[in-house]
């Protein structure tokens, strides 16, 4: 039996000492200090302290192309957690912590190298508990024979696109209509960071704020990919938007950009090719959030090739067109845009081909002018009340097009 799984099927062993810990009235949840915590290297190894407040379950595995380390608590609270200052190692080129599926945390680690752990131990003491892990240089071979998830640590995954929706789909019109929103990142993918704001954060605020306006104007059946600080891969964001019967899908984003200035809210709809190279730069970190966060991609079918149904999509594309064409109306007459405010990137979470679907980016946390705004609760309430003043014109042109069709 290889060490990883020798680490993964000990876990048990920690949960007495967690019950009992429970008993004696401490939380459940475990505190990471990254003052009293270290990523160094030792030689051509690499040590890990991690100090916690408490002994949690662990599970510890790796993966491959890219080569990434994955240790999974169940659980602990990252809040103030510096992986800055927690990681001076040379083989580890990155590092993110953060929740993962309800009930578990995550952190991973990007290798330089192979290597190989040796050694793991979570220790308990009177300040609580101590993870210690040692990293060994491996042959890529070997490292390889061993990477990937264990069965008990893989996301439950969803039916995929090809699935039918469970709400059964009718035409604009008859009945309310259903939004999807899909806040951007969540759990140990914060998206975008900037003087103490999260994208992650962000676009969960806005997605609760909006659909609080929606369902206040009536007529509307709304949706949320995520509810809270949790990690929703891309394929799953697009099920659940399906198992919804969404007649439309809005995600909402507040990127960064490293070069260049840029301000203002943008919508982006779906295309091959992007508008421009900053556009294709923010499509290749945006769809690079499953593999951030530590989720095994080898082996899964090609869930958005098989949902790249041109006939479908002849229909669809231009009913995306105006809906992308309205927002940028009420939105720039509401709170102004960027001044291309409409672009096309190939982003992943855009690509079911039956229900119109718009990324919208509220603004640049790069900029400070517009973090000023992204941060103001009344400018996000005007901008979701532009949101919906769209959805409502939206909505009557479909109408309009579908009597059309009609005659």
């Amino acid at each position: 039996m290889s060490f990883l799984k020798t680490v993964f099927l000990g876990i048990c062993l920690l949960l007495s000492t967690v019950v009992s810990a429970s008993a004696q009235g401490m939380t459940a949840l475990a505190r990471a200090d990254s003052s009293a915590s270290a990523l160094v290297d030792q030689g051509d190894s690499i040590e890990m302290m991690l100090r916690l407040s408490q002994p949690v379950p662990f599970r510890i595995f790796t993966l491959d192309d890219p080569r990434r380390m994955v240790v999974d608590f169940a659980e602990v609270d990252w809040t103030g957690f510096d992986t800055e200052a927690f990681n001076t190692s040379r083989g580890i080129t990155g590092l993110r912590v953060g929740g993962f599926t309800p009930g578990w945390s995550r952190m991973v680690l990007d290798l330089a190298q192979p290597y190989a752990l040796v050694h793991a131990e979570m220790s308990r003491d009177d300040s609580g508990a101590v993870l210690t892990l040692n990293l060994d240089p491996t042959a890529s071979d070997e490292f390889a024979l061993t990477a990937g998830t264990p069965p008990d640590a893989r996301l439950v995954r969803r039916e995929s696109q090809d699935a039918e929706p469970s709400v059964p789909p009718r035409k604009i019109g008859e009945g309310p209509l259903r939004v999807v929103l899909d806040p951007g990142h969540g759990g140990i993918d914060p998206g975008a960071e900037r003087d103490g704001v999260q994208e992650k954060t962000l676009t969960l605020t806005f997605a609760r704020e909006l659909q609080d306006v929606l369902n206040r104007a009536g007529g509307f059946d709304v949706t949320l990919t995520r509810t809270e600080d949790v990690f929703v891969p891309l394929e799953t964001r697009l099920t659940l938007a399906r198992e919804a019967g969404g007649d439309v899908f809005i995600s909402i984003h507040a990127d960064a950009i490293a070069e260049g200035r840029a301000e203002g809210a943008t919508i982006y709809t779906l295309a091959a090719r992007s508008s421009d190279a900053a556009s294709q730069k923010l499509a290749e970190r945006h769809d690079r959030a499953d593999l951030l966060a530590g989720v095994d991609l080898t082996g899964q079918d090609d869930v958005i090739a098989s949902v790249l149904m041109d006939m479908a999509r002849t229909e669809t594309t231009p009913r995306t067109d105006r809906l992308a064409d309205t927002l940028v109306t009420y939105l720039e007459e509401s709170v102004g845009m960027h001044k291309r405010p409409r672009l096309e990137a190939g982003f992943s979470v855009l690509k079911a081909p039956d229900m119109p679907s718009v990324l919208i980016e509220l603004g640049f946390l790069s900029s400070a002018k517009d973090r000023a705004k992204l941060v103001d609760p009344a400018w996000r309430m005007k901008a979701a009340w532009a949101i919906r003043d769209a959805l409502l014109d939206w909505e009557e042109q479909e109408r309009v097009m579908q009597g059309k069709l009609r005659k």
